[in-house]
């Protein structure tokens, strides 16, 4: 029998947080979702002006302002509520650092994927028909409007820039003379590596309902001399010509299949001494560590075919296809970092 006794009994706070986080997590989210953050950021306003301004009620409302206040993403003084730096940077969805995108993703499809965890744990597939009913894939869901593929862009835009200006520090590209963003969405990747080595062109390649956003993000960064757009699907049209492909979140959505022929034609398409830098989660070797990646590696069992992966997984996958000198970087942001070089064969 376990040993109760007061000296044995552990902290239950660790149980208790996850609790709290859930609630926390769909607390943000709502507020996000109503517009809260927005209407504050351009008018700081009383629980009752709130309220009126977005037909919510006051009593309630105010329990969510306070919550938010708790946790620095607002602040309260004389009853009047306004934005903090914390918010008006990540969460206002006109910040140009937003990550407002990602977590209306988070709110309105993960958080409804996840209901059906347990199914996908006794079944092994994606949750989507059985949250959203017959359709064809996630992908067709973000793209089915206008708005809807503004949303998903705005947000993988949003934290692309938290982590591709370290995916492209990680090594050194300086031999390098092109670098192609595969499945780039935004261009925020190839713009990093761009900045970073200025005799570096670039060149975003993704669908063609993505690449008018693509120019107009590009746009506004200046980056449109440097950095061309063109518009293919990487599993069925030629590649782009470049001595550097890289690619961010785009190997995490697919099955060990899927990326060895995506492998094999960048393989066929590089010259020699090109190379392949990934922008993805890395699992420690014994696949128990770091939280976040474990946790998004549950969330691709509901949504996609793919996983997160550790570097030794990575390494088998390139070298298994005419790669070499696969190495891994934790950067310390939200994406790591996997570099392979293509090798005679």
């Amino acid at each position: 029998m376990p040993d109760f006794t007061d000296n044995a009994v552990p902290d239950a706070s660790p149980i208790l947080e996850m609790i709290d986080g859930m609630r926390l997590s769909k607390a943000v989210f709502a507020a996000l979702e109503l517009g809260v953050f927005d209407y504050l950021a351009a008018k700081a306003d009383t629980c009752a002006g709130v309220a009126e301004a977005l037909s919510l009620k006051s009593d309630a409302l105010e329990r969510l302002l306070d919550t938010c206040v708790s946790v620095d993403l607002l602040r309260k003084q004389d009853g009047v509520y306004q934005t903090t730096s914390l918010s008006d940077t990540y969460l206002v969805r006109s910040s140009p650092r937003s990550v407002a995108g990602y977590m209306l993703y988070a709110n309105r499809i993960s958080w409804r994927l996840w209901e059906h965890l347990e199914d996908g744990l006794a079944e092994g597939t994606p949750r989507w028909n059985q949250t959203f009913g017959n359709q064809a894939d996630i992908f067709s869901h973000f793209f089915r409007t206008e708005e809807q593929k503004r949303t998903f862009l705005a947000g993988m835009h949003g934290m692309g820039q938290l982590s591709s200006p370290q995916v492209a520090a990680a090594f050194d590209l300086s031999k390098h003379l092109v670098v192609a963003d595969l499945g780039g969405g935004t261009g925020h990747l190839a713009l990093s590596i761009c900045e970073r080595y200025p005799t570096m062109r670039g060149i975003v390649f993704d669908l063609e309902t993505v690449t008018p956003v693509t120019r107009e993000y590009l746009s506004r960064a200046g980056a449109l001399d440097r950095i061309t757009v063109m518009s293919g699907d990487f599993f069925l049209e030629a590649l782009p010509s470049a001595d550097l492909y890289c690619l961010g979140r785009i190997f995490h959505d697919w099955s060990e299949d899927r990326i060895r022929q995506l492998l094999r034609k960048m393989h066929a398409a590089l010259p020699e001494g090109g190379a392949v830098l990934l922008a993805e989660m890395l699992l420690s070797a014994d696949k128990t560590y770091p939280t976040t990646a474990l946790l998004q590696s549950l969330n691709m069992l509901m949504c996609t075919d793919g996983r997160e992966r550790s570097l030794d997984e990575y390494r088998a996958l390139f070298e298994s296809e005419g790669f070499t000198a696969v190495q891994g970087v934790i950067t310390g942001s939200v994406l790591d970092a996997i570099y392979a070089i293509k090798s005679s064969m």
